[in-house]
């Protein structure tokens, strides 16, 4: 069965875009026999990282080492979550063109020096298995295709943060220009959802595997 990693962003809870794309998106996993964690971010926020958290990261870079060291504990556990997963799935609103506060500190906790990457002479190199990744994103203004007029430095972001620990089949579903044409926007974002999920599916059907 295949382990998927939930994880919603948006501090709207019920009545947010991105998060009821994910719930769409999961009923299809679902149908096909998916296993689903989920972490609500907006309810458990991550600590920020702080003066201990650096201090304990450069001398504790791997789980065992990590054991027992309370300033990485909550890191740990979202590592654990990530490494422990199939297929992630992201749920997030774009706040001031880029990610919100919480997934930031989501981020801060998972992407640790020697723990999910490892710095040589060429580059950061990545210690976490490649996985399928969809990215939900709900932003107010447009952000792709002609009619986009504001900046996005949360897809390119996002891909590359990513890319750092491991994971580089990343797929961006946008539900954007919510304040003006919010039907079109999420009629257009479940046409690309289901485009996505279609070649996901197809692939694990190919590959012998469940998707």
């Amino acid at each position: 069965m295949t382990r998927i990693l939930r994880i919603d962003c948006s501090p709207r809870g019920a009545i947010s875009h991105s998060r009821r794309l994910a719930d769409e998106m999961m009923e299809e996993l679902a149908r096909h026999g998916g296993d689903i964690v989920r972490r609500d971010l907006a309810r458990d926020p991550p600590p920020i990282v702080d003066a201990a958290f650096a201090a304990a990261m450069m001398v504790h870079q791997t789980a065992k080492s990590a054991r027992g060291v309370a300033a990485l504990q909550p890191s740990e556990r979202l590592i654990g979550e990530l490494e422990a997963c199939d297929l992630l799935v992201l749920s997030t609103p774009m706040h001031n063109f880029t990610v919100p506060a919480l997934l930031k500190a989501w981020i801060d906790q998972v992407v640790r020096f020697g723990r999910t990457f490892r710095s040589t002479p060429e580059g950061k190199i990545g210690l976490l298995a490649n996985r399928p990744t969809f990215v939900l994103v709900a932003s107010g203004g447009y952000i792709i295709g002609a009619r986009a007029r504001q900046p996005d430095f949360l897809t390119p972001y996002l891909t590359a943060i990513l890319g750092t620990i491991g994971i580089h089949d990343v797929n961006f579903v946008h539900i954007d220009g919510m304040t003006r044409d919010l039907d079109q926007g999420i009629a257009r974002a479940r046409d690309a959802m289901r485009a996505h999920m279609a070649r996901h599916l197809a692939r694990g059907n190919r590959a012998g595997t469940a998707p």
